[in-house]
């Protein structure tokens, strides 16, 4: 065991009170140590063996006092022994050194060692001191760490967008792989910059001033803008940018992706030029059928006026779809598409209110179908006929229903129709039927009234 050297007063005897006091505060340090503190001799004959070396490798000290201290080394890391003993017979020391030790039931953990030489008076070298701490949970933790680590690094670099990493106030600190492999920049070249070589010239202000800008705001970052490669062609992506913030909600970084949408914007531009074609050919084939009814219509003027209003309905209903790519359709544009027919003093008098509301395509054409019958009889025979004449067309999404109202006031007095022709199947019939719709159509004196209810979500879903 070592021991505090004699104290020696000035007439050079020794104080023994004094030196048994700190050979017990030393004694007392080594047995309640957390650490396992063992003394050798330097051929590995274990000398002292304190309480904590029997709670980590599982031998009492009557079992290792006296033996060799290669029986806690697993055979595999028998040489690391030989290399210490070796160190410390030149009089270095080994610090913090880690491996592998194993216990009395020859199970096996890390461990962290600090061996240090062993002085006689006269410094020569007779054995060595050990600590021993066990570290298999901290070195559990950080391989935990590390794998984790690992696995995101490799999803970093792995997944299909380019990823960036940058300080509170923008400074780009990280990119991953893809990144690099992409533009063909280096390290040296991107990470501390503001801005980057790589942006297309024609857009580079323009992101530049909008990226800074969300940053200092705080807000979420979004744009599409071109990224030019390491073969010097560009592609188009879509970039952006959330904060992250600490438990404070203080922003500490902001991580960024871009993802290539090159493929995406051709196809909708070639969707595009497609519905436009289909929409040019559409307007071909009405014009087409328009002209057979201008010869086939017998001569009735009002016949061929009434059809060529429904097919002009359907031509708007046409360009609002294209417009929209065939997706779905807000009930306000459908409504100015369909009152569109009306003049400016007409259409002044129609009231509007309504909620957003997304009509799939297949109910926009079955309700702009009813709208333009609805407005153009108000104008021929309803409140749009004379001064002083009003409508008030609002919709409702009431939870689980959708609710269309059309109500006319101060026109002619309203008599209801001796015969029902294919207007009233337009406003009634056909909605009833495709929308699965309560509708109901009231010839009142002072207004016609127009009402229809259907289940919301088959409005916004409806194909056929």
């Amino acid at each position: 065991m070592l021991t505090l050297p004699p104290k020696v007063p000035a007439n050079g005897a020794l104080d023994r009170s004094e030196n048994v006091l700190a050979e017990a505060h030393l004694s007392a340090i080594v047995q309640s140590s957390n650490d396992a503190i063992i003394s050798k001799a330097l051929d590995g004959t274990v000398l002292t063996w304190n309480p904590a070396a029997t709670r980590i490798f599982g031998f009492s000290e009557a079992e290792m006092v006296g033996q060799s201290i290669r029986r806690v080394i697993p055979a595999d890391r028998q040489a690391e022994e030989d290399d210490i003993i070796a160190r410390i017979a030149r009089g270095e020391q080994v610090q913090s050194f880690e491996t592998i030790r194993q216990r009395k039931d020859g199970s096996q953990f890390h461990v962290s060692l600090t061996v240090s030489p062993i002085l006689a008076a006269d410094g020569t070298v007779v054995g060595a001191s050990k600590i021993a701490r066990d570290v298999t949970r901290r070195h559990a933790a950080l391989t935990a760490l590390a794998e984790r680590e690992h696995r995101l690094q490799m999803l970093a670099d792995n997944i299909s967008q380019l990823t960036w990493v940058t300080d509170p106030h923008g400074t780009l600190l990280w990119f991953n792989k893809r990144w690099y492999d992409y533009t063909g920049l280096s390290e040296d070249q991107c990470v501390g910059q503001r801005r980057l070589s790589v942006h297309h010239p024609d857009h580079l202000e323009r992101v530049v001033s909008k990226f800074y800008g969300d940053i200092a705001a705080g807000r979420e970052w979004e744009d599409t803008y071109p990224l030019r490669g390491r073969d010097g062609s560009y592609r188009w992506f879509l970039s952006r940018a959330k904060p992250i913030r600490d438990e404070t909600g203080r922003i500490v970084n902001w991580f960024g992706t871009n993802t290539d949408v090159t493929e995406m914007l051709e196809k909708e531009e070639q969707i595009r030029l497609l519905l436009m074609e289909v929409n040019h050919r559409s307007k071909n084939m009405l014009a087409v059928v328009q002209a057979l009814a201008r010869r086939s219509g017998g001569g009735d003027p009002e016949f061929l006026r009434r059809f060529e209003n429904r097919l002009s309905s359907l031509s708007a209903n046409q360009d609002l779809l294209v417009k929209r790519g065939w997706q779905h359709i807000p009930m306000a544009e459908l409504v100015d598409a369909q009152l569109a027919i009306l003049d400016r003093d007409s259409r002044a008098l129609v009231k509007v209110c309504g909620p957003d509301m997304l009509l799939s395509p297949r109910t926009a054409e079955i309700i702009g179908m009813a709208l333009h019958e609805l407005a153009t009889n108000a104008l021929k025979y309803g409140a749009l006929s004379q001064p002083g004449g009003q409508v008030w067309l609002y919709w409702e999404d009431r939870a689980d229903r959708f609710v269309v109202e059309w109500r006319e006031r101060g026109g002619p007095r309203v008599t209801p129709p001796e015969n029902s022709g294919f207007g009233t199947t337009l406003i009634r019939h056909i909605p009833s039927r495709s929308l699965r719709a309560e509708v109901t159509l009231d010839y009142a004196p002072d207004g016609l009234a127009w009402r229809l209810d259907c289940d919301a979500t088959l409005a916004r879903t409806l194909t056929s």
